[in-house]
């Protein structure tokens, strides 16, 4: 038998659980009520959390228990105290995205294995001995990374291995089925910046499923749009992804170094995951054999189960994952409308294969600007059509799709009656001074036993004979376990009530149950240290933190930075006397040399700034075909400091040069003190999140300056958030070649949200509003903030020159207070105004996300 990888299921709810583990899974993942990416999903508060782990422990099925938010200061106590229950629960694994949350694991329950959530956005090598080394045994790799590109990470990991013996082995975790996210994940505040849902939170309300309109026009001297006009476009659904199901290759998948294979779907149905789960299952299974091929019978069922069409996605190399034409289960084609008979409102359908809808199956009617939905009532074929009444009319020509099938869910329902668990036993009856000893052999040869509080007398009359005693010890009813031999060495003389040869029973087998559950979670002695550490950690219960108000903390004037990407916004940022600049050098598509060009550009930048920092800023996402020429030149030039987005790109800057000094952006998602102390050393600077609001900017920096006070802290006040980066690249219509020059964006109903590629053709896109917080500087000042920054990328130098001026002012004013400091701002701000791109917005300052729990 060949070694095949896990199968990891979703559990959003104790149905599916129960259909995973039905179906075949090996593990599953699922969430409490709180922390996890899913909130909307059903999961489960603490007892029936507890009491899936047993379930699925008795199957023995691993589970992995979600805490893949961002965790905010006032919440690192509960998250300490549900980490601490989760460990004395036995749950196999967290899957963490806050590195505070895994800082927290780390102290309180070193034994609770960690899995780096895909939220971590990991999608390179150094991102993966990032995580290995803070002490995770998992990484959910980013859907962006491909198959090769695994074998190479997996490759390059272990030679660095057999290098330093201190760095230690991670597993390769990758989605294989379900759905697929625009953004890389973690790095998406599209749903936040819009309605204050943060995916971040498990809030997501999917606005990527959402009909756009790609606009197209120039730039005015502050990069601002002028004459918009839409363009050519027959898709709506510019950012909505397909499925992902890479089914027919699971072999050659199941080859590669990838230790667990994870199908997508919290959200969805038990049906779903009982289906999905078995027919990857099956298939493993013969893959271990070494007899497998794809079976048409089983895509069909896949596609049925539900798909938005599906997509073999950036694993096994497929550029274009995007399913624009529409953004809801598309089911399986089936035929199209031959034509309708107005007066019996009856479409005519010419089927196309073998598949037939029955009784109870859904279908949809597509045509250009129609979608009819029904459910069929009945099937009746007619002239070699399939004739069926429909709630409106429908066009000859729509195509007919089956979106629900009654035949499926039968199968499935089969799939989850299956679900019985079955440990079998061989049970012992021996006696001792007639005092009945009952024994069960589990299938690892281990014995538990248990002693009657009873003797069987010798029987006057009638004694109980072996048949019955068989048959009291063979009903295990609803317990997990099956008897399969009993031997016992009787007479048959002995006499004890049927009633109390049952109970006897029963304390085996309760007792065998928390023996198997006792096995798999840590002994008491652990969980009492535990507890011990956790009580040292000293964090303050939510609520309990002061609350920052202007005036209440020190006021601190903070720096001013600037990032840039054009040699003329960094001429600008240096105009308006800015005190450090962020350079993401723009080095254009199809660059023959990207080392040179950027060695140049830095070079140029250096000579324009003067006596002002220049800090090389690296882009968000960094995979090797960036660092490979990135490690060098930061190895060879004269670049004192790099700003990097994600632990990869931390690891990578060391990595070339040790004595290099680290700034941390904002894709770090820096939400709380432990997170700093995670990153700090090695990163000197940190952007804090653009998702926290005024008070829990105030609390986090407090709780910082308590702990640390290496580390500076600072926030961009001014700028386009980048609310997505995809690796899609957004197709232009008709001949049209990407400009930096020009304006593009993407219009909903009534906001316009500006589209960047960049030098990988990646899809850029930022917020409708510029965010503002010129106005709130007696905020910030009382926050106790390092620096500010503004962003001018993508925008010019007039516009880099006169916002650095602005806000020097405002500093300035801030820092002399007066009583007209109020209005002189909002007099500066009203002044900028025409400045910036759709308007301003505060973002999250204020009010904060909708989930504010405090």
């Amino acid at each position: 038998m060949k070694k095949i990888p896990e199968l990891l299921a979703p559990a959003g709810s104790p149905q599916a659980l129960a259909a995973a583990i039905a179906a075949g899974a090996d593990a599953v993942y699922l969430s409490g009520k709180r922390f996890g990416a899913r909130k909307f999903a059903a999961n489960f508060d603490e007892s029936a959390l507890a009491k899936a782990i047993d379930y699925a422990h008795l199957a023995d099925v691993k589970v992995y228990v979600t805490v893949n938010t961002l965790i905010r200061e006032n919440e690192l106590s509960d998250v300490a105290d549900f980490l601490l229950r989760l460990y004395e629960m036995g749950a196999d694994a967290v899957l963490l995205q806050d590195l505070g949350a895994s800082l927290l694991a780390g102290q309180i329950v070193p034994e609770l294995e960690k899995h780096a959530s895909t939220q971590m956005t990991i999608h390179n090598k150094e991102g993966a001995i990032f995580v290995a080394r803070a002490g995770f045994k998992r990484v959910v790799l980013a859907r962006e990374v491909s198959l090769d590109e695994i074998k190479e990470m997996d490759k390059e990991m272990r030679q660095e291995s057999r290098k330093q013996t201190k760095l230690p082995p991670i597993g390769l975790e990758i989605f294989v089925h379900g759905a697929l996210c625009y953004s890389y994940s973690g790095q998406c505040l599209l749903s936040s910046a819009i309605g204050g849902r943060s995916g971040n939170r498990g809030m997501c309300a999917q606005p990527c499923r959402k009909p756009y309109v790609l606009l197209r026009g120039e730039k005015d001297r502050y990069g601002r749009p002028a004459g918009l006009a839409a363009a050519a476009q027959r898709e709506r659904f510019l950012i909505s992804t397909r499925d992902l199901c890479v089914y027919r290759h699971l072999d050659r998948i199941a080859r590669s170094p990838v230790e667990s294979l994870k199908i997508e779907g919290r959200m969805k149905s038990a049906q779903y995951v009982a289906v999905v789960t078995s027919i990857y299952k099956r298939a493993l299974q013969a893959i271990a054999r070494g007899k497998w091929s794809p079976s048409p019978e089983d895509e069909k069922d896949l596609a049925l189960s539900f798909n938005r069409d599906f997509t073999e996605g950036h694993l096994l190399g497929t550029r274009d994952v995007m399913g624009r034409e529409m953004s809801d289960n598309r089911g399986v084609l089936i035929g199209s409308v031959a034509s309708f008979d107005v007066q019996r409102s009856e479409a005519a359908v010419r089927l196309t294969g073998t598949l037939c809808p029955e009784k109870g199956d859904g279908l949809v009617f597509q045509s250009p600007g129609q979608e009819t939905g029904l459910v069929v009532q009945k099937v009746v074929l007619k002239d070699g059509l399939l004739r069926l009444m429909t709630p409106e009319r429908v066009r000859p020509g729509a195509k007919v799709y089956l979106t629900g099938s009654s035949d499926l869910a039968k199968k499935a329902q089969e799939i989850i009656a299956s679900a019985k668990i079955q440990i079998p036993l061989d049970l012992i009856l021996t006696w001792q001074d007639e005092t009945p000893l009952l024994q069960a052999r589990l299938p690892d040869g281990s014995t538990v036993q248990v002693k009657a509080s009873f003797k069987m007398e010798k029987a006057k009359n009638q004694p109980t004979s072996r048949q019955q005693i068989e048959s009291q010890m063979l009903r295990t009813g609803k317990t997990p376990f099956v008897v399969c031999k009993i031997n016992m060495d009787y007479a048959g003389d002995l006499f004890a009530p049927l009633g109390a040869l049952n109970q006897l029973r029963r304390d085996l087998l309760d007792k065998v149950q928390e023996t198997l559950l006792e096995e798999r979670r840590p002994t008491k002695e652990k969980v009492a240290r535990a507890r011990d550490m956790r009580k040292e950690m000293g964090l303050s219960a939510p609520g309990s933190a002061s609350v920052a108000t202007p005036g209440s903390l020190a006021g601190r004037r903070p720096s001013l930075a600037v990032y840039a990407d054009s040699l003329e916004t960094v001429r600008g940022a240096v105009e308006g006397g800015c005190q450090r600049v962020y350079f993401e050098p723009v080095l254009g598509w199809n660059v023959k040399d990207r080392a040179a060009k950027a060695a140049k550009l830095i070079d140029e930048a250096a000579a324009i700034c003067g006596n002002v920092p220049i800090i090389w800023k690296w882009p968000k996402i960094t995979h090797a075909d960036f660092l490979k020429f990135a490690g060098p030149l930061l190895a060879k030039e004269k670049i004192d400091a790099v700003m990097v987005e994600n632990v990869g790109g931390v690891q990578a800057a060391i990595d070339a040069r040790p004595d290099v000094h680290l700034l941390g952006a904002g894709g770090l998602n820096v939400c709380n003190h432990l997170t700093v102390q995670a990153l700090a050393p090695p990163l000197e600077l940190l952007t804090l999140s653009p998702e926290l609001s005024f008070r829990q900017l105030a609390g986090t920096v407090a709780a910082v300056n308590l702990h640390s006070n290496v580390v500076k802290m600072e926030l961009i006040v001014q700028g386009s958030l980048e609310v997505m980066v995809a690796e899609d690249c957004m197709p232009l219509p008709g001949k049209a070649v990407y400009d930096s020059k020009e304006f593009w964006g993407l219009q909903d109903m009534r906001r316009i949200f500006p589209l960047r590629l960049d030098d990988d053709h990646r899809t850029h896109i930022f917020n409708s509003a510029e965010t503002c917080l010129l106005d709130q500087m007696p905020e910030i000042f009382a926050i106790g903030l390092d620096g500010v920054a503004l962003d001018a990328r993508g925008r010019t130098r007039e516009y880099a020159s006169e916002m650095t001026v602005a806000y020097r002012r405002a500093i300035d004013l801030t820092e002399k207070g007066s009583e007209a400091l109020r209005r002189d701002l909002e007099i500066l701000k009203e002044a900028i105004r025409p400045l910036t791109l759709g308007g301003i917005t505060h973002g999250h300052f204020q009010k904060g996300l909708k989930d504010e729990i405090s």
